[in-house]
């Protein structure tokens, strides 16, 4: 297992992040325990989970799995989504982010959170306000780092901003989705976190089950999968040629003797800025094939082939900027270069 710092921070995760977001929803508290064993076995310190997981179910069920061995494990969690039915029951409001960590932490049955997320984009409240209260328990020693996932550029710069100008934590990680069929970030976001020194973690790098080889192109449903109950398929942020990029993964697969799931990780892994990929696993033989995806290197030949089949084209204004360096360097004209 690789250990990678998580941007510029001193902090340092497994390559391979376990995801719980099946704890308590698939995954009973008995499978739960297998996984987060064999995963803690495998060299695995780094686990996600959020307080919406299973309205609660996930971070009870890992609290009282990893309680025993808390040292071990670097733990995220996140907050956001509606914990009540009030009006301040969700949100990055102060109010509700002060209940939350609270709430978090005994169900975690620990005295601090590694990483603390912002889950989603919340509007109506001012960016500030939110940072500050992050801030202060970064300061109270119940959140190590800050992080957040799903921004927009813009806004990931701005709250990057408005904490080094007020000198408040910043956030030191940034959670998107990423995989072989949803590149989108590429665009800007990784190259913010690139700039800024940002760790980034990935979510969904099997975009929900479709690359892990139980699909075949043209079928976007398989029984008994997410994509049949309708829960966490995220087949809308698919790119076009999904089904091509998942015909070349197959055949790479193969040629490699690896399972799909492992290489479409591999590849994640192999990319630029990236610090972890979460995997999840509804059942302990799904987590060890996921666990196999640490440890190597996919082929150079392997790597460009899906490289080049799940590019996705430009988009302006990268489409119209990205080689006007060479139209500032043509417009040197001086004798010493012409020859």
């Amino acid at each position: 297992m690789e250990y990678r710092r998580v941007g510029r921070s001193g902090l340092k995760v497994s390559e391979i992040c376990l995801g719980t977001m099946t704890f308590g929803h698939g995954t009973d508290k008995s499978e739960a325990k297998r996984i987060v064993d064999l995963s803690l076995d495998a060299g695995v310190n780094f686990f996600d989970t959020a307080n919406g997981y299973s309205n609660g179910q996930s971070e009870i069920i890992f609290g009282e799995i990893i309680k025993q061995r808390r040292q071990d494990a670097i733990i995220a969690t996140k907050v956001f989504n509606p914990m009540g039915s009030g009006p301040n029951d969700s949100g990055m409001s102060r109010a509700h982010i002060m209940h939350a960590i609270e709430d978090s932490l005994t169900r975690l049955q620990t005295d601090y959170i590694d990483i603390y997320y912002i889950h989603h984009v919340d509007t109506q409240t001012p960016l500030e306000e939110m940072l500050r209260a992050f801030d202060d328990l970064v300061h109270h020693g119940k959140v190590r780092y800050i992080a957040c996932s799903n921004y927009e550029a813009w806004r990931l710069m701005e709250a990057l901003w408005i904490s080094d100008s007020k000198n408040l934590a910043r956030f030191e990680c940034y959670q998107p989705q990423y995989s072989l069929v949803v590149r989108d970030i590429e665009e800007e976001i990784i190259p913010v976190c690139q700039l800024k020194g940002l760790g980034v973690v990935v979510w969904s790098p099997l975009a929900g089950g479709f690359l892990t080889g139980k699909y075949k192109p043209g079928q976007d449903k398989v029984a008994g999968s997410r994509s049949e109950e309708g829960w966490a398929f995220p087949e809308r942020y698919f790119a076009p040629n999904a089904d091509e990029t998942l015909t070349v993964l197959l055949d790479v697969a193969q040629q490699l003797g690896r399972t799909p799931a492992q290489v479409a990780t591999r590849w994640v892994l192999e990319q630029p800025a990236i610090t972890s990929a979460i995997i999840g696993a509804r059942t302990l033989a799904q987590a060890e094939d996921n666990l196999r995806a640490a440890g190597w290197q996919l082929p150079q030949e392997a790597l460009e082939k899906l490289n080049q089949v799940s590019t996705l084209p430009a988009r302006y204004p990268r489409s119209m900027e990205a080689n006007m360096h060479e139209r500032r360097n043509s417009a040197i004209k001086m004798p010493s270069l012409q020859a």
